[in-house]
C-alpha cells in the first residue's frame, strides 16, 4: 500500500535516531519515495549519508541550502508530500510545532505542509509524562496530527517505562491500516448537511441558532479523504469549501429541504448535521420593521421536517441524523433514532464544555438502529468526524448497503 508514495521523514535528535534508518529502509523496500530531512541535534547521532544512501535522495538539513534556484526548498518539499513522519519526534519538536516555531529546516516545512503528519514520540518516561509535554500533545492531537504511540520498556538513559519510539515494522503496520481506512468510502456518494438556516422576517432581521457548521464541513472534509463524493449543501457559514468536495449553498429551511430532497435519489448515505430551523415567520415584510412603542408578536409556522421525510421515503440510503440537547440526551436521541426512522444518530449534550456549536472540539454518543452504542469522549471536531465515519462505514458494510 506504500508503493509510489511519498513520505518526507523528519529526523529530530533523540537517540532513537537511529531506527530511523531502518525506518527509512523499510520504506523504500515497500516501494515508498523518501525524503529525509534532519535536525543539527539528529546529526549527532546519525548521519546524513546514511540517510542519503539509503533512500537514495539528498537529505534537507539547512533552511537556507536551496538545491534547486527556481524552487523554496521547504515549500517545495512541503507540497511534495503524501505524508509526513516524525521519528523519533522528540519533546522539542513536539513543542516548536504545537507552538507556532517554525526555525529551521524541519519545522518550517511542517509549517507549510498540508499532509498528514504522524508523530512518533521518543523521550524519557518523565519528559513524556510532563504537563508541558502532554498539553503539547494534546494541542497537536486538536489540529489533526496523528500519533503513534511510543513502547513501553527498558529506555536508552536506564528507566523502564512509556518513551520508547516504536519499531519500524509497527510504525509501518500504522501507516498502511491509516491508508486502508482512507479507501473504506471509496465511490460511495455522500450528501452532507451543515450549518444554521436563516429565516426571514424584514430586509435586515431574521430568525437563526448559534451552529458554525465546523462538524457538518469536518464531516464533508474527512469524508472525501476517505474516497468519498461529497455533496454538502450548506446554510450561511463563512467556513472555506474542504478540498474534493461538492458545495451548494442555501439560506432557509425551505431552500435546504428542496435542494437535499433533490439529491436524495442518488445518495447512499445521508448524514445531516445541519440545524435547521423548526419554525419561520409566518408572514415577512420587504421593507424594514420602524421601531415602535409596546411589544411586538411574530405568528411562527413549522417548516418542513427535512430528516422526517427522508426517513418516511428512504430505500437503500443509510440516513445518519444529528440530535443536540441539553438534557435527556440519550433518552431524547434514542427517541429521534426511532421515530424518523434512522440508521444512526449522533447526539451531543450542548451543556458539556467543549462540545456543541461554535467550538472546534466536540464530544459525542453514536448510536444505530442495530442497537450499537459508542462514546467518543472531547476530541477536535475532525477527529470527531474520523470517528463516526469509521463506525457508519463498518454498519454499513455489516447492514449490506
Amino acid at each position: 500500500m506504500l508503493a509510489g508514495k511519498r513520505i518526507v521523514l523528519g529526523v529530530t535528535g533523540g537517540i532513537a535516531a537511529y531506527k530511523a534508518i531502518a525506518l527509512t529502509s523499510k520504506l523504500v523496500q515497500k516501494g515508498a519515495e523518501v525524503k529525509v530531512i534532519m535536525t543539527e541535534s539528529a546529526k549527532k547521532f546519525v548521519t546524513p549519508l546514511s540517510f542519503q544512501a539509503i533512500s537514495r535522495n539528498a537529505v534537507y538539513e539547512d533552511t537556507f541550502d536551496e538545491k534547486d534556484d527556481k524552487r523554496i526548498a521547504h515549500i517545495d518539499l512541503a507540497d511534495w508530500a503524501d505524508f509526513f513522519i516524525l521519528a523519533p519526534a522528540t519533546a522539542n519538536i513536539i513543542g516548536k510545532i504545537a507552538n507556532g516555531i517554525a526555525d529551521d529546516m524541519l519545522s518550517t516545512t511542517l509549517m507549510a505542509t498540508q499532509a498528514d503528519v504522524y508523530l512518533a514520540p521518543a523521550m524519557n518516561v518523565h519528559m513524556y509524562q510532563h504537563p508541558a509535554v502532554q498539553k503539547n500533545l494534546n494541542t497537536l492531537a486538536s489540529w489533526g496530527f496523528l500519533f503513534i504511540e511510543p513502547g513501553e520498556g527498558y529506555l536508552a538513559c536506564g528507566y523502564v517505562g512509556k518513551g520508547r519510539l516504536e519499531e519500524p515494522e509497527t510504525i509501518i503496520s500504522t501507516l498502511e491500516s491509516s491508508l486502508s481506512k482512507k479507501q473504506m468510502l471509496k465511490g460511495k456518494r455522500i450528501l452532507i448537511s451543515a450549518g444554521p438556516t436563516q429565516e426571514k422576517i424584514d430586509p435586515v432581521r431574521y430568525f437563526t441558532n448559534h451552529s458554525s457548521g465546523k462538524m457538518g464541513y469536518a464531516i464533508a472534509e474527512v469524508a472525501a479523504q476517505l474516497g468519498a463524493q461529497v455533496t454538502l449543501v450548506s446554510g450561511p457559514v463563512s467556513l472555506e469549501t474542504p478540498p474534493n468536495v461538492n458545495r451548494i449553498d442555501v439560506t432557509t429551511a425551505a431552500e435546504m429541504y428542496q435542494v437535499i430532497n433533490s439529491h436524495f435519489e442518488d445518495s447512499e448515505i445521508i448524514i445531516k448535521a445541519a440545524a435547521v430551523a423548526d419554525y419561520r415567520p409566518k408572514q415577512t415584510v420587504d421593507q424594514k420593521m420602524k421601531k415602535k412603542d409596546g411589544e411586538l408578536s411574530i405568528t411562527l409556522e413549522r417548516t418542513n421536517d427535512i430528516l422526517q421525510s427522508l426517513g418516511d421515503h428512504k430505500t437503500n440510503q443509510y440516513l445518519v441524523g444529528f440530535a443536540a440537547e441539553t438534557h435527556d440526551v440519550l433518552e431524547f436521541g434514542t427517541e429521534k433514532l426511532k421515530k424518523k426512522n434512522l440508521d444512526a444518530i449522533v447526539i451531543n449534550d450542548l451543556t458539556k464544555p467543549g462540545a456543541g456549536f461554535g467550538v472546534d472540539t466536540n464530544e459525542v454518543t453514536l448510536l444505530t438502529r442495530t442497537e450499537k452504542k459508542f462514546t467518543f469522549p472531547v476530541a477536535s471536531k475532525k477527529q470527531i468526524a474520523q470517528q463516526i465515519l469509521n463506525e457508519v462505514a463498518i454498519d454499513l458494510g455489516e447492514q449490506g448497503k
